[in-house]
This record gives C-alpha cells, structure tokens and sequence, in this order.
C-alpha cells in the first residue's frame, strides 16, 4: 500500500525529475511525464500523504483499520481540505463520523464566521498582494535592488494570508457539517526562532513529516545519539522541500530548513547565554525579526520557477547600484500596484495577533466586547461582518488561485 502511493505520487508529480532523466541517460525516447499533462488529480499530495499516514497507523497498531468503505473514502476526499488541507490524521476524522450526526445551529453560525474571515483574508489582502508578488518574479530583467527587497519582505505575508485564508475556509465549512478539522495556523510569525516557526506554520504537514519521517528514522538510527537527530532533520526538511514540487529549488528550500532548525539545536547554550544579557522583550524581538528575515530568504526559493531566476533575483537583490531618485520612482509605482487597504488590513491583523500573543489580558478584555451578547455589541458585530462582505464583493473581481492549490 505504501509503494502503490509513493508510486503514484512519483509517477504523476515527479516524472520530470525522477524518472525522465533515467531513459535520457540510457538515450531512450520515453517521456514519462507526459501521463501528467493528460491525468493530474486534485490534491493528490494530500491525500496521499493521508493515505500513508493511515496505513503506518494500522501497521504500528496506533489504531485499527476502518471497516467501512464509505468512512475511508470521506477521510481521503473530505471537499473542504481536498484542494490545499489541512493534511487530517485518520485518527483524528474517522472518529468524528462515528458519533451520531445532530444538526446544531452553533456549528453552522461558528462556521460561517471562520469562513468568512478565511475568504476576507484571501480576497482583501493576498490576492491585492498577488500582482506585485508575481510580477516581481516574471519581470526580473526590469525589476530592482528595492522593489525586490519590498517582495522579499511581502513574500511570508502574502503566502500567510493566501494559505490561512484557504485553512479557515476549509476549517468554517467543515464545522458547519459538525467536523472539526486540525488546525494549520498559530500565529507563526510571533515565532522566535525556526524550530518554533514550523509548529505554528502549516501545522499539519510539519506535524505529519515530524511523526512520520523524524521520529521513525531517529528511532532507527537512535545508536547515532545526538547526530541521529541531526541526521533525520536532514532527510526530514529535504523531503518536505521536495513534497512541495520536482525541482532543486524545493529541495533546495528544505535543505535551508534543516541547517537552520540544526543550527538552533546545536547553538541552544550558546545563544541562551547571549541573549539572556538582553532585556527580554530586546531578546524576544531579535528572534522574531532573525526568524521572519530568514524565512522572508528562503521563500524566494519557494516561488522562484527555477534556479536561474533565483540567482538573478538574489543578484538584483544586492546590487543596490540604484539612485535615490529611482528609489521615489520605485516607491512611488509600488504603491499603484499594493492598494492601501491591503496595508492595512494586514497592520491591523497583526495587531490583534500581537494582544493575542503578548497581551493576553488585554486580548481577553477585547474578545468579551466583540463576543457580547447586549443590542451594541450585536451592532458592532454585523456592522464589521457587513463591510467585511462589502469589500468582498467590491475586490473580488481579482481572481487569484490559491497557491498551495499546486500541491
């Protein structure tokens, strides 16, 4: 079973690189990969890794094997998650479709709302985000030292509020059927370094090659000691870079992973000695900046098409022969191509992750006002969720699919 889901999953999403190479060298005609421009399913990765997480759970006894078809067959292909997660854990859905189903009004009403703020975050602020995002990487040739700074700075917003957005959906339309689904999002970019980044970022696929990948090759290699961590964090992070697409850039974006979360656990002493002389806010933002900076980096790999044009970009990236005047240029045709209400949509998100994060008290205070039950706060409730709708349909005109809709 195992094999049958590599395979597939090889076959139609990794001929070009796996397999095509093999019958060049052998200077065969055989062009494997052109079974994927006639067959590509939906969310294969998804379910795949699904179905492989179900069949290492039967095999290590960690639950026992459905009996039902029909079950089996709603835990692969659930439609809120088919097209981008979150990646769900047999154990976690099967149960759920057991218990008897009774319609509850709270569900639909919790659901709805988490949807919406999923919809507002892709159709207000990522897809306002998107057009800079992408002709920063298809206009290379007239783009510059600033311009590409600013989108490396953007790259982790726009990814966040493209791919939360989608989760939520996911998530709001599944409790309306009474689902719970896991989470995929926990404030990462309050995150103070990459090891803590990953358990707060795209939860579950971080959590699934954690337990499925990581810890069996530590335990496999546990006579290593210390170096069978590091090793497994290697084969781990090279693996979820290349889950993500056939390519060196992907391979390559996974091997930053690794170094970095290696480099924090072989460091610990040495930096909690340093930092410990900071106050602790100056400590804890250091972190935070060091950690967003390097995943700002690695993300260029991410949407970067190939290896060529992340060369190029890194090459224009520090350059800096630009003048001030074609600085204000710059400046000045960013800002036609990133709408203001984007700006501050995205300020204001943060801002209430900021209290959520660090302010809790204050955050509990907020939440009781927004949650209330009198005829004012019922008022400031609807008239948030009414601009909300508003400015969907008023932005909704720029179409943008989901970026991990490609996975």
């Amino acid at each position: 079973g195992i094999l049958i889901n590599i395979s597939q999953l090889v076959l139609l999403r990794y001929a070009t690189f796996a397999i095509d190479p093999l019958f060049q060298l052998f200077s065969e005609d055989i062009v494997v990969s052109r079974i994927s421009e006639i067959l590509v399913p939906i969310g294969i990765s998804y379910f795949t890794l699904q179905g492989l997480g179900y069949l290492i759970n039967i095999k290590m006894g960690w639950e026992k094997p459905e009996k039902q078809f029909m079950p089996f067959l709603l835990y692969l292909t659930f439609f809120p998650k088919f097209l981008s997660g979150p990646i769900e854990r047999s154990n976690h859905f099967l149960p759920q479709l057991k218990e008897k189903g009774v319609y509850n009004d709270q569900d639909v009403i919790v659901g709805i709302r988490i949807a919406l703020f999923g919809f507002f975050k892709k159709v207000a602020i990522a897809n306002q985000l998107a057009p800079f995002i992408t002709d920063s990487f298809s206009g290379l040739d007239s783009a510059t030292g600033f311009s590409l700074g600013l989108t490396t700075f953007l790259l982790p917003i726009y990814l966040y509020f493209d791919f939360s957005g989608y989760t939520d959906i996911a998530i709001g339309f599944a409790r309306m059927f009474g689902i719970n689904l896991l989470p995929n999002f926990n404030r990462p970019f309050f995150s103070e370094n990459m090891t803590n980044f990953w358990k707060r970022f795209h939860i579950s696929l971080s959590a699934w090659f954690g337990d499925y990948i990581f810890r069996q090759t530590v335990f496999k290699r546990r006579k290593w000691g210390v170096y069978a961590s590091m090793y497994a964090v290697f084969i781990t992070w090279v693996l979820f870079g290349i889950w993500h697409g056939a390519g060196w850039n992907f391979m390559l974006l996974g091997l930053l992973q690794a170094l970095a979360i290696n480099y924090e656990f072989f460091t610990r002493k040495w930096r909690y000695r340093v930092f410990s002389r900071f106050p602790g806010g100056m400590s804890k933002w250091i972190g935070r900046i060091c950690t967003y900076a390097f995943y700002s980096i690695s993300l260029v790999f991410f949407f970067s098409p190939d290896l060529l044009s992340t060369k190029t970009y890194f090459s224009i990236l520090l350059s800096g022969n630009e003048a001030v005047t074609g600085n204000v240029l710059t400046i000045t045709g960013i800002f036609n191509e990133i709408p203001m209400s984007a700006i501050v949509l995205i300020l204001l998100f943060f801002l209430i992750e900021f209290i959520e994060e660090d302010l809790n008290g204050t955050y509990e205070k907020l939440n009781k006002l927004w949650s209330g039950s009198s005829r004012k706060q019922i008022f400031l409730r609807w008239t948030v969720y009414s601009a909300m709708l508003t400015m969907l349909f008023v932005l909704g005109s720029k179409v943008q699919q989901f970026i991990y809709a490609q996975f």
